[in-house]
């Protein structure tokens, strides 16, 4: 199949970021595209909202600037004037009692040196990670998890208090579960390479640094990231494809001509090829019938749920960290949020619709904790107000609060999840005209998703290349300061 030959029909299932994207390159390329969305909205975790007359994002709310993606796609679709990096980066880690600034010199809260750490390590966890270059070789094998390899390296505290509150910004994951070859790939190539860790991590930095990257390392919207969806949506319509919403699929079938049936509703569309672009879950059942095997391994993929809960204040009211953009907590300390986000210090925007109104949100939910999302909205608004009164002093009552549930919002990526991957999509690959992506594959963040959805397009046109580069190397996805 052709995907860019005039008259192809595509019939792309489910309208996240991954699924839009999809469509969008497709139109471009020529092909017919009808985009079939289960839920009554298109955009999946990207979603826009408003509390006290202010907009702000309920789901995602940056996005890594450093690939070009997100940013590309963004302004194709016509929000180049509204991309704006945040106001400030500067996070800290309530840890210990205290707000600390968050250290510098890190690869996923993985040091290159123990020097900034003073105050978020004890003095025994400032020195393990001298040993680290003494140590001998650590032979990971074909992947290993993050947290069991750094605390082999540099001790179970350089995890506890810096490792696990990053990863579990992005994944709402287990840093000891979590495989490094997907969720930090970069730290994957250097523990290959490296005998010490820690000279590995100064290596990345040295890169990095000759490479002269200039420009914000994340990126925001002007109304939220949540904008990004309906703008690339509107792009589709403008170009001709279909986006009909409320459609769950409940068949999809080869045809007699080689083609696809995809049965929607009371609607039976016939397509020459399909991209399925919905979570594991829902991809599982698709495929149960074409392609029982990858339909297994997606079925195995398994999820973190959440909860984000934004909170609007008087600006008198409050009295927050200057320059701040917000903090992280590491699980260790005990207490219940992850995360809070000082939004209306974050993104200029926020700010500057309404300078009487300062807007925070925090994260609730790890993988494996689900006694905590068991609490009623005013639950989770309770528990968020007191520890951002043990954190920061706030005591002040909120005008208005809003809860956003993300029940299994987070696909997790175990030891060996790379290989899951690859074998889903060999058996894929034996299905012409069939394609994936999303978050389930390659990477969580909105780069990796979009970056996803281009390598299933070029698969569709007979190109393996990009999706062959995405298996063997995902997208590391970055924590974008705090309470993402």
């Amino acid at each position: 199949m052709n995907g860019s030959r005039a008259g192809t029909r595509v019939v792309v299932v489910g309208a996240g970021v991954a699924g839009l994207a999809a469509a969008h390159r497709l139109l471009r390329r020529g092909a017919g595209v009808t985009v079939l969305e289960a839920s009554d909205r298109v955009g999946g975790k990207l979603l826009p909202g408003e509390i006290a007359g202010v907009r702000v994002d309920l789901g995602a709310e940056s996005m890594l600037a450093r690939r070009p993606e997100a940013v590309g796609l963004a302004r194709e679709v016509g929000l180049t004037d509204r991309l704006q990096p945040p106001a400030t980066a500067s996070a800290s880690l309530w840890t210990r009692g205290a707000l600390r600034p968050m250290p510098k010199g890190h690869v996923m809260g993985v040091p290159g040196t123990a020097d900034a750490l003073a105050g978020v390590l004890s003095d025994e966890g400032l020195a393990r990670i001298g040993r680290d270059a003494d140590l001998p070789r650590t032979e990971i094998g074909d992947d290993v998890a993050v947290g069991e390899f750094v605390a082999a390296r540099l001790g179970r505290e350089v995890v506890d208090r810096l490792v696990e509150p990053l990863l579990g910004g992005v994944y709402a994951g287990d840093a000891y579960r979590l495989s490094m070859r997907s969720a930090v790939p970069q730290l994957f190539q250097v523990a290959r390479t490296h005998t010490s860790l820690t000279e590995g991590v100064r290596e990345i930095q040295a890169k990095a640094a000759a490479g002269q990257q200039t420009g914000p390392v994340f990126m925001g919207i002007e109304g939220g990231i949540g904008t990004l969806p309906l703008a690339v949506a509107e792009s589709v319509r403008a170009r001709g494809g279909e986006i009909v919403t409320g459609a769950p699929v409940t068949e999809l079938r080869r045809d007699a001509s080689g083609g696809w049936r995809v049965v929607a509703g009371d609607r039976v569309l016939h397509a020459d090829a399909v991209i399925v672009a919905v979570p594991a879950p829902a991809a599982a059942g698709l495929l149960r019938g074409e392609a029982p095997e990858a339909a297994a391994e997606l079925a195995a993929v398994e999820y973190a749920s959440m909860a984000l809960v934004t909170l609007a204040y008087r600006r008198s009211d409050t009295a927050l960290p200057e320059g701040s953009s917000g903090f992280l907590v590491p699980p260790v300390d005990g207490r219940t949020i992850k995360a809070s986000t000082f939004a209306s210090q974050k993104w200029g925007w926020i700010a500057e619709e309404d300078p009487d109104v300062l807007v925070l949100r925090t994260s609730v939910g790890r993988y494996g904790e689900t006694e905590i999302l068991q609490r009623d909205d005013a639950g989770l608004v309770d528990v968020s107000r007191h520890d951002l009164k043990a954190a920061i002093g706030l005591d002040a009552t909120p005008l208005e609060t809003r809860v956003t549930r993300w029940t299994d919002g987070l696909p997790q990526y175990p030891v060996g999840h790379h290989a899951r991957v690859a074998r889903i999509r060999e058996h894929i690959a034996k299905l012409p005209g069939l394609a994936v992506c999303g978050a389930q594959y390659d990477g969580v963040g909105i780069p990796a998703c979009i970056a996803s959805a281009y390598a299933a397009v070029d698969q569709l046109e007979g190109d393996l290349t990009a999706v062959q580069r995405l298996t063997a190397d995902p997208v590391q996805s970055l924590h974008g300061g705090a309470g993402e």
